[in-house]
């Protein structure tokens, strides 16, 4: 991309959503020269302490959208629960990167299975679910235990439900609202990872090393690199990334979830889920990269060169979750640890205060 098309230094950059990624984003933002203005319904956000402007109002509120789309250089969106007409209506006025189209598709669990199975890439078998008669035969045909989940709006283990021998299949239908849904095949995998791949406005495309995860309680622990994968496993990993972001004509970040499969002593991956953002297993490349996954998506969305991927260190990335924000001064002091906290005025169970990055030399 030529220069004359790059947002230059100075330029505004609209974020939907004001959360710990909103916060991320902007500082990294700040950091190449850029503003950021950020639109949320809620008043107290963590991003709005590093902004240069604010705006609160719903995400139907048109008049107020108008406003914001009219302030920026560009929209990008932290989380992908924005409404999908939202991102539409602004993107009449201004870029909205990534697309509202790539916005839709992960939103929705089944046009998301729909498109991998289009890419020829794996997914875990899975039947579309409108109501009981359909969950009953779906089970029938998938078999127990399988996993119920709506197809839109879930995250952090919101909006599914296992669905084991002996469970009754009537309690599962309303544990998830009666909602439409999609249910999944049991997999039985050894470890989970995630693709990180950044792609910008001229398709030039780079991918993070592969992140082993660990979850508790439907909620991401830990982020690793290197994985414990076979290099074929991991550039399957890479280009699995690189292949959903062309289809999708994506630009940003996008972190794609898989599950790997050990097989007759070799490894398989599916494709659990996409998210069409930056990423919490991608945290670990604020203190283990050249440039953090956070630096991309504001160099991709403003048409700038894409900085390295390039991994200089091994890394341990730690959630700090509820109360364990607390021992703030002791990880502050540790040495290898980076303390990122995110400003929230409130510890709750369950919710996400900060995280650690713990940085060794690089091996592998």
């Amino acid at each position: 991309m030529t220069s004359e098309k790059m947002l230059p230094p100075g330029s505004t950059i609209g974020i939907l959503g004001g959360g710990q990624l909103g916060r991320m984003l902007a500082t990294a933002a700040a950091e190449l020269g850029f503003r950021c203005h950020v639109y949320r319904p809620d008043g107290e956000s963590p991003a709005f302490d590093v902004v240069a402007a604010r705006t609160t109002a719903a995400y139907e509120n048109q008049s107020a959208l108008a406003a914001f789309a009219g302030s920026v250089d560009v929209v990008t969106y932290e989380f992908e629960n924005v409404p999908a007409d939202t991102a539409s209506f602004l993107a009449e006025q201004v870029d909205v990167l990534p697309s509202p189209h790539a916005l839709a598709v992960s939103q929705d669990r089944l046009t998301e299975k729909e498109l991998m199975q289009s890419l020829g890439i794996p997914v875990a078998p899975f039947a579309q679910v409108e109501d009981l008669a359909s969950l009953e035969a779906a089970l029938e045909a998938l078999g127990r235990p399988s996993i119920l989940k709506t197809r839109r709006f879930g995250y952090d283990g919101k909006g599914q439900v296992a669905i084991r021998a002996g469970d009754d299949v009537a309690a599962a239908w309303e544990a998830i609202g009666r909602r439409p849904a999609v249910l999944e095949g049991f997999v039985t995998f050894v470890r989970e990872v995630s693709a990180l791949v950044v792609r910008g406005r001229d398709g030039e495309t780079s991918v993070y090393d592969t992140v082993e995860n660990v979850h508790r309680n439907h909620i991401l622990a830990t982020s690793t690199v290197p994985a414990q994968l076979s290099s074929a496993t991991t550039e399957a990993a890479r280009e699995i990334a690189a292949k959903v972001a062309s289809a999708l004509d994506y630009v940003g970040l996008l972190a794609v979830e898989m599950f790997v499969v050990e097989e007759e002593g070799s490894e398989r991956l599916i494709v659990n889920e996409i998210a069409p953002r930056v990423h919490n297993s991608g945290h670990w490349t604020q203190d283990g990269c050249i440039v953090s996954q956070f630096e991309n998506h504001i160099r991709a969305i403003a048409g700038w060169p894409l900085g390295s991927t390039e991994r200089h260190s091994n890394a341990v990335m730690t959630n700090l979750i509820g109360a364990e924000a607390d021992d703030w001064a002791a990880l502050a002091a540790e040495p290898g640890a980076r303390l990122h906290l995110y400003g929230k005025a409130e510890s709750r169970p369950g919710r996400k205060m900060g995280h650690v990055n713990r940085i060794s030399p690089k091996v592998g």
